[in-house]
């Protein structure tokens, strides 16, 4: 890869602060909970991804792929050398079970393209062929990102059930030691099938990857700055800039590095679930927005370093642009016209404050756009509507999750007359509490790639309205958004792919369905200085693929 060091020595290990636990070694289930590292070190896929271009794949455990003229199906071919850390070789069988099995019991972004598979079978000793049953450009990109597990690993087990048993896949590193809530090490595979392959030169380089677990994130930094953890991504500029002046820092044993990106800014903020009927209507979810006082709350989180999220693909040429929509975006999102909110055709901007903590003009507009969808203050500064309900949810927060966000959003709700319950809940809560959705408003954050495709469904399609475990998290029940997810699927040029994805976000944005936070176009990462990485740096940043993909040590 380009962004690889081909020279880079062997050796070394990296140790991580993660947040929360882990009960289970199968990352690809609802039950349990996963270490990150189990789906990033220890499994494989058939393709491989370069992170210095939008959507690139490589020939990873398949040593070829063919496509049909409209890529009605695809074809792979497993390298003969492939094989799982066991030393079993990774056939067919493994590849047709694992992919059946991830979208029958898996979790539900696994089901959303095996849906289009109308027929999957073995062509040859080593080849596999999967046929679609409708237009979808992405998905033999999508099957080759599926993760290929050993199908006798699970006899007489059953899937869908969590446990600790320990996996076995085709990756660079294995698990080594654990304790369930502690702690987990993947070692490097002397013996790694791959390791000589030119796509994988210059990554893995770090013999001991090493994952501790916290039940505070203010404590994981406290670990680090003690030297107990090598590496920590500072989130909030402010602390970069006021608090990085501990004895590793100013004797040169910890580095602070900026890594810039060119990724899209995603999501972050206050999710609405408009399942609940306090925040059904769009013109409440505008007023809520209105109070948000974003130029105030910058300051004192960020001291106004952060930029704000505009809209989903920010940052980014897939990002809508300003004003009414014109050409192939406005081509389709005509036949929506009925059903889109306020600024979608036109154009829609968040709302600007002056920078004070009164906000009054926003204010204003917030009470004119509350009683037009039916509510008023009473006698006692209460928001009711005309059955005399309180105007009244919850925030549901990790603990340190935004509290101080929550906390001045929640002081500008009181006057006007809402009242807001903020409530901290552990990990494992939040993720159930979440996959129900279970929750009235709650924080979230989506990254988005310079190449949307199916997972967009799962993020703001219609059929996770009701399924559970879906992204769609604040309920988005919308034509529209359905209909320009299949237009980004099923486009032949990029400018039409282009234009889908400027008219999804606007129909998102416009929607109001997130008060939207920050984003970082840089990552801030605080480091050991023997920890070295490559000049060159993928388009994506730090990112999936980069730290520790293609970290080295070096004393």
């Amino acid at each position: 890869m380009p962004y690889a060091n081909p020279d880079a020595p062997k050796g070394g290990r990296i140790v991580f602060g993660e947040r929360g636990g882990f009960d289970a070694f199968n990352p690809y289930i609802l039950k349990g909970r996963a270490p990150w590292g189990v789906r990033a070190h220890v499994y494989e896929t058939l393709l491989g991804r370069n992170w210095g271009e939008p959507f690139t794949l490589y020939g990873l455990l398949a040593e070829s792929v063919e496509v049909g003229a409209n890529r009605e199906w695809v074809e792979f071919t497993l390298r003969p050398e492939a094989r799982f850390s066991d030393g079993s070789p990774v056939t067919v069988e493994d590849v047709l079970w694992s992919f059946d099995i991830l979208a029958t019991e898996g979790v539900p972004r696994y089901a959303n393209a095996w849906d289009k598979v109308a027929r999957a079978e073995q062509t040859g000793p080593r080849s596999v062929r999967f046929t679609f049953s409708e237009v979808d450009r992405e998905l033999p990109l999508i099957l080759g990102l599926r993760p290929v597990l050993r199908k006798a690993d699970w006899e007489g087990r059953d899937f869908a059930e969590s446990s600790l048993d320990l996996p076995i896949g085709s990756g660079p590193y294995v698990v080594a030691e654990f304790e369930a809530n502690r702690f987990v090490s993947f070692r490097r595979n002397p013996d790694y099938w791959g390791r000589d392959l030119p796509f994988n030169r210059g990554q893995h380089n770090l013999d001991e990857l090493r994952y501790e677990y916290f039940n505070d994130s203010s404590v994981i930094f406290q670990a680090f700055t003690a030297g107990i953890l090598s590496v920590y991504r500072e989130s909030n500029p402010q602390k970069w800039l006021e608090q990085y002046d501990f004895p590793a820092v100013t004797s040169g044993a910890v580095v602070k590095s900026v890594i810039p990106h060119g990724r899209p800014s995603g999501m972050s903020g206050f999710v609405f679930n408009t399942r609940r009927a306090i925040f059904a209507d769009w013109r409440v979810r505008d007023a809520l927005i209105l109070a948000f006082n974003f130029e105030f709350i910058n300051q004192v989180i960020n001291k106004g370093v952060e930029p704000r999220a505009t809209s989903y693909f920010s940052n980014s040429e897939l990002g809508m642009r300003p004003g009414p929509a014109t050409g192939r975006v406005l081509e389709f999102l005509a036949p929506f016209a009925a059903e889109l909110l306020p600024g979608a055709l036109e154009g829609y901007s968040l709302p600007q404050s002056k920078g004070d903590e009164r906000n009054r003009g926003n204010l204003r507009r917030a009470i004119k756009q509350l009683q037009a969808a039916g509510w008023s203050v009473d006698a006692d500064g209460v928001l009711r509507n005309q059955a005399g309900e309180a105007f009244a949810f919850e925030i549901m927060l990790r603990s340190n999750e935004n509290e101080g966000v929550a906390n001045l959003f929640a002081d500008a709700l009181k006057r006007l007359g809402i009242s807001v319950t903020l409530t901290l809940v552990d990990t494992a809560q939040h993720l159930e509490r979440r996959n129900l959705y279970e929750f009235d408003m709650m924080f979230y954050q989506w990254s988005l790639s310079l190449s949307p495709g199916n997972e967009q469904s799962l993020y703001w399609g219609s059929a996770g309205v009701a399924a559970s475990g879906s992204r769609n998290l604040a309920g988005i029940n919308s034509g529209a958004a359905d209909a320009m997810i299949a237009h980004i699927l099923t486009s032949e040029s990029r400018e039409d792919f282009v234009a889908a994805t400027r008219a999804l976000d606007r129909v998102l944005t416009s929607g109001r369905y997130v008060i939207p936070f920050w984003y970082s176009d840089v990552s801030r990462l605080a480091h050991r200085r023997e920890l070295k990485y490559p000049e060159i740096l993928p388009v994506y940043g730090d990112w999936i693929g980069f730290l520790p993909e293609v970290w080295w040590w070096q004393d």
